[in-house]
Formats: C-alpha cells, structure tokens, sequence
C-alpha cells in the first residue's frame, strides 16, 4: 500500500508546488514531472496487486483489486502524457495572450489536483469517500473549464457544475440510502460503506432499498458518465475549456464515473439475486440508458459544428456503448467493456491533443475553417485521421477488437439488439468521416501556418491501441480475467 499511498501524495504535494510555481515556465515541466512519479507509483502498486492479489488498507481506507487497479495505472498514464502535451499548448495559450501567469498557475495546481481526485475515487474502499472525490474532481474541472474567462466558456463552466451538482446530489441520496440498507446487516457504522464489507453481505442488503438506491445512483454518477438526457454539459465543457481538459475529461472522469456505477451495480445485484422475480434490473436500467446513448450521441455527431463538441459526442456514444455491455454483465459482454475503457481512453486522448493543436493552427474551432491539415502540418493531419480510425473502429485497432467482442456478446445474449448496434456504429463511423475528411484533405487555407507540436504523446497511445488490437498483453489478460470474474461472477472467458 505504500506505493499507493506516494501515488496520491505525489499531486496533493504538487497543488501546493504549483500554486507556487506554476506561473513561471518551470511550472510546465513540474507537472510533467509529479504526473510520472504518480504513474511511477501507480505501476509498481500494480506489480503488487499483480503478485499477491487484493489488497485492502489495515485501517480498510483503501482498497485495490482487479477492477480497479488497471484504471489507477490508465489515469496516471494520461495524466502523464496529457500533461506532456499540455506544457507546449499552454505555452501557446499564454503567447496568443487567452491566459495570464495567475491563470496559468490555476490551471496547473487545478490539473494536479484533478488527478488526485480521480486516482483517490479509484483507490477509496469507503462509497462515501469515492461519492466526495467525485465532487471534488466537479469542482477542479469547473475552474478549469472556465479558464479563459470568456462568456462561453464561463457558461459553460456554470451549466456543468449545476447539472453535475444536481446529477451528484442524486448519487450522495443514493448513498444514503445504501448506508440505511448496509446498517441494518452490519453492527459496526464506521464499516457500512466499506466496499470490502459491503460485498461480502450483498445478499444481506434489503432488495427494495437497494433497487431505490441504484435508481438515484443510476441518475447521479450518469450525469458523470455523460448518459442521455443527462449529457447536456458535457460538449460544452469540451469545446470551452482548453484542450487538455478536453483530453482528461473524455479519458478519466467518464472511465472513474462508469467504474463508480459498475461497483454500485454490483451490490445490486447481489442484493436481488434470489430474492426477486427480476434480479438483473440494474443490469436491464443500464443497457437502456446505454443503449439509448449510444445512438443519440451517434445522431448528434451529424449535427455539429464545432471539432471539440464533435469528438466529445463520440465521447458520449462510446461511454453509452460501455454501460450497455456492463448491463449485459456477461462475461464477454464485460471483458470487452473492460477493454473498451483502455482502448477508448487511449484513443480519444490522442484525438484531443491533435484536435488542440489543429484548432491552433486554424487559429478557430470550427469544423468549416479547418482545412488541408496534411498539406499544413502532415503530423497534425495524419494524426487526427488515425485517430478517427481507431475510434471508429477500423480493424486493426484495439476499438475494433473490444467492439466486436461486444457485439458477439450481444448476438449471444440479446440478438435482436444486434441491429441496433450495427446501425449505431455506422452512424457514428459516417458523422466522424462526414467531418473529419474535409478537415484533413481540404485546401489549405492561406490563414493556416505551422506552430510547434509535440506528437509524441499521439504516437505512442496510438501504438498502444494498435497493440491491444493485435495482441493483448498477458499481464493485461490476467487483469481482465480477473476483474470479469468480479464484475460478471460467473468465471473467466
């Protein structure tokens, strides 16, 4: 537990080093730095969970397991290459004159503190605790999506507190409620919201309560998550804020919200299951919402004009498509949603860090004004076009694999929601390309001129998802396998 615990220290001891350093150019490769420590910590964490198993804290703070400990590591691993790619941009930013050094020192301490949220959310065996994490990761994100202090993106900020204050207000009387289901089985208050407790008396927990529960934490950790009709905040956030936001918000904070629900679900389950005539309504709650997501967002993608509000609804479709497949709680159904969550993660945090330094050398973000990137800055271009690839699910690519493992679960279990999935995807695959192939192709306007990027984060998590499409490693299998057998509870694939 010590590496977990160095993992969390490192970005709470790096908002105060920002807030006191951040203003100056040093502050970039500070954060740089405290985000590889923190994944530094998050690996070798890993390797402990990996050789012994599960692990709770002896005072059960803490708690790791499959299921979560691949995430801990994911969330550090973009917060280390996003904040790689966010000391160039924010350099550009600060020379374009859209920041100031007293802004450019909240956002660094607020990116830290950011991380810190999302990996205690991930790490907490106490629901409260992961419930406050939540919230704290909302009031980071408010401060940094309204950072250029214009009216958009100040409307922006404010839409995405109300709603997600409202939406985690639903999720804190949930909790309240599971608190009042738990207390009634277990004699010791200071160990009823203890995830590690909490499952082992699952089939304890009074049905009705838990059924009320999972409804309102169904509606409150969904407005994290992004699911329809409770998305609205979520594309403006992305195209307001700057860009790395764009890239942490799309590949952090939805995969913590979905994980939070999933872990909810879980105790659900296991609270009807044989006391019921419909043990899976959870599950059955889930695959609505997602499935209604889905293909909303895939409609959405037709209507937009703006490149950032584009990708963050395929952002939304994406998070709709990974609670569905958690809803089915198959074991294929599951691994494949496990899967989903790193390889979208991986993917969509590329697609940003092109997407902001296309939107600088448009100096606009406009799907209209941004032409001919591969005649302006052929990385650039190049970039956003495998990108698009990769997360619309062109073969080989890591999506490719977790959707087709997807839909054979689906075919399996539900085959007369296949067709809706197959027609999903290929409305997303045409609102993605109707867009992005002008962008990439078109003429090059005479306003567009090279900047100074850093590709590298784009490289190597494309990389990463062209390799998950291929071959998965062993380690990563392992980590799935297990972590399916928590989930689905019925054995490995």
């Amino acid at each position: 537990m010590e590496a977990l615990i160095f993992a969390l220290a490192i970005p709470a001891l790096g908002i105060v080093l920002l807030l006191l350093l951040g203003h100056s150019r040093l502050g970039g490769h500070l954060n740089s730095l405290l985000s590889g420590l923190s994944l530094l910590a998050a690996v070798l964490m890993a390797r402990s969970v990996l050789a012994n198993g599960a692990m709770t804290s002896p005072e059960g703070f803490f708690h790791v397991d499959a299921f979560n400990v691949y995430l801990i590591v994911l969330t550090a691993f973009v917060g280390l290459t996003t904040a790689i790619f966010s000391r160039p941009y924010m350099d550009h930013e600060l020379e374009r004159g859209r920041l100031n050094s007293a802004r450019l020192r909240l956002y660094y301490a607020s990116y830290q503190g950011f991380l810190f949220t999302m990996l205690l959310a991930l790490a907490s065996n106490n629901l409260g605790v992961l419930w406050v994490a939540m919230e704290g990761a909302t009031l980071s994100t408010v401060l940094l999506v309204s950072l250029y202090r214009t009216p958009e993106s100040i409307e922006a900020a404010w839409k995405y507190f109300i709603l997600c204050g409202v939406g985690i207000a639903q999720a804190l009387f949930g909790t309240v409620l599971l608190y009042f289901a738990a207390s009634q089985v277990i004699p010791d208050p200071s160990k009823a919201l203890l995830w590690s407790t909490l499952i082992a008396h699952a089939h304890q927990l009074e049905p009705a309560t838990m059924s009320l529960a999972f409804g309102f934490l169904l509606v409150g950790y969904g407005t994290k998550v992004g699911l329809v009709p409770l998305h609205n905040w979520l594309p403006d956030a992305h195209s307001e804020g700057p860009t790395p936001i764009s890239a942490v918000l799309s590949g952090l904070l939805l995969n913590v919200a979905l994980y939070a629900l999933v872990r909810m679900k879980m105790l659900t389950d296991g609270a009807l299951a044989g006391h019921v005539s419909n043990p899976h309504i959870a599950g059955f709650l889930m695959m609505g919402f997602g499935l209604i997501t889905f293909l909303v967002a895939g409609l959405f993608l037709h209507r937009q004009k703006d490149i950032k509000r584009l990708f963050s609804y395929s952002s939304i479709e994406h998070m709709g498509l990974m609670t569905f497949a958690f809803g089915m709680g198959v074991p294929l159904a599951t691994f494949g949603a496990l899967l989903h969550m790193a390889v979208h993660s991986l993917t969509k945090s590329a697609i940003f860090i092109t997407v902001g330094h296309a939107s600088q050398i448009a100096k606009t973000q406009r799907i209209d004004n941004i032409r001919g990137l591969i005649a302006t800055q052929p990385a650039v271009g190049w970039g956003l076009l495998l990108g698009t690839a990769a997360i619309a699910g062109f073969p080989p690519f890591g999506v490719f694999t977790s959707e087709f493992l997807l839909l054979t679960a689906t075919m399996q279990t539900w085959p007369w929601l296949t067709a809706a999935l197959l027609v999903g995807l290929g409305i997303a695959f045409a609102g993605l390309f109707r867009a992005v192939q002008p962008m990439v192709y078109g003429n090059r306007p005479e306003s567009a001129a090279p900047i100074h990027v850093n590709m590298w984060p784009v490289i190597v998590h494309l990389l990463l998802v062209l390799w998950l499409g291929l071959a998965i490693p062993g380690i990563l299998a392992h980590w799935f396998d297990q972590a399916t057998q928590l989930i689905a509870g019925q054995g490995v694939l």
